[in-house]
């Protein structure tokens, strides 16, 4: 392939966004103790990205067919830059969790216009190597994220994870303006607005509800409030993309059992690991008394594990029979079974579990989408 600009443009936002779900994770017991946070907040400074990302993902993704993916692109990482900023000036947690809830707004218009742009530059064999590099570099960001996390805490400081964004995001930049065409979807379309907003209550009132659990109990008001309007936000989603002409999500999909099951093992997947991850770092941290760097050693094994599964799984489809990709489930039965309560094990050995749990799982089994 000779035409690497784009794919090098297009694949500097991909590394940032995706390197910030993971960055901040072993920086958070030194963000606890300046910014006086609580757990919660803490929480919230993982979520709040990662809600943002995903709640406008779709709207934002036919949003760029519009306006233009290109000119959204670069919108996103202009928000991303700006986020990044207020994120490492922040003086008390509720600004850092807004920040960080604007860096997922800039992340959902980059992400929503990475596979489009890579789509509408390359063709045939080049498509495909496209997409195996950038595969490659979205599970290396997820990889290198607590490395060095805990090398920029230790060293210059935890604000420093954010500060690292501004110069990638001038290179992505320009970058992109200087070698990225403009694309833009079939003629006609319109923003599904209705189904952007009730898209977007669903995930929040589920999220805040989770959240908050922890703190006031599954059965307060708060949470049984949030999880009333998740459900009646979910009920208007799927009443409003029966109805509209070009939907956020094609209903019809939810009639597939393939469609399905992934998309469950994904949510149980991405729904325990950004539970998992953030604790574990915290407990390394404070009960184990390692350091940053250290700790970001320790979550290797996961977040390298994954990387080395996406590139694996992909593979694994030319060959392998279809339904024994479905194994990929295997391993996480297994070692829940054998590192769960029932069974005590080492201190210094939890964290590698994850390792084996729960990477075969999520690319097996979206390798079989």
């Amino acid at each position: 392939m000779r035409n690497w600009g784009p794919l090098t443009a297009v694949c500097l936002g991909t590394f940032m966004l995706l390197l910030d779900v993971t960055i901040a994770v072993v920086a958070l017991p030194d963000m606890a103790r300046a910014l006086h946070a609580s757990l919660s907040d803490l929480q919230w400074v993982i979520d709040g990205y990662a809600l943002a990302l995903a709640a406008l993902l779709l709207g934002v993704g036919a949003a760029a067919d519009i306006l233009g993916r290109r000119r959204v692109h670069v919108a996103g990482v202009v928000l991303f830059a700006v986020a990044s900023l207020l994120c490492g000036l922040a003086s008390g947690p509720g600004m850092l969790v807004a920040a960080r809830g604007l860096q997922g707004v800039g992340a959902a218009a980059m992400f929503a216009t990475t596979l489009p742009l890579l789509g509408s530059v390359y063709q045939g064999r080049q498509r495909s190597t496209a997409l195996g590099v950038w595969g490659a570099v979205s599970g290396g960001a997820a990889a290198v994220g607590p490395v060095l996390g805990g090398l920029l805490t230790e060293g210059p400081g935890w604000r420093w994870i954010f500060f690292v964004n501004l110069p990638v995001s001038v290179a992505s930049v320009w970058l992109t303006l200087r070698v990225v065409p403009e694309s833009r979807g079939p003629r006609g379309m319109r923003i599904d607005w209705a189904g952007t907003v009730a898209f977007a209550c669903f995930a929040g009132a589920t999220t805040y509800g989770v959240v908050r659990a922890g703190a006031d109990g599954w059965t307060s008001g708060a949470v049984t409030g949030s999880f009333g309007t998740a459900a009646l936000a979910l009920v208007a989603f799927v009443l409003v993309e029966r109805r509209v002409a070009h939907p956020l999500l094609d209903l019809s999909l939810l009639r597939k059992p393939a469609f399905v099951g992934v998309m469950a093992g994904a949510l149980a997947f991405n729904g325990v690991a950004f539970g998992v991850i953030p604790y574990l770092s915290i407990w390394m941290q404070t009960v184990l008394g390692m350091s940053p760097v250290r700790g970001g050693l320790t979550l290797l094994p996961l977040t390298g594990a994954t990387m080395v599964v996406a590139i694996l799984a992909g593979k694994l489809l030319h060959w392998a029979p279809f339904d024994a990709l479905t194994c990929g489930y295997s391993p996480t039965c297994t070692n829940a079974h054998r590192f769960g309560p029932y069974r005590p094990v080492p201190a210094r050995i939890k964290p590698f579990q994850p390792a084996v749990m729960f990477p075969w799982e999520h690319h097996t089994g979206t390798a079989n989408a």
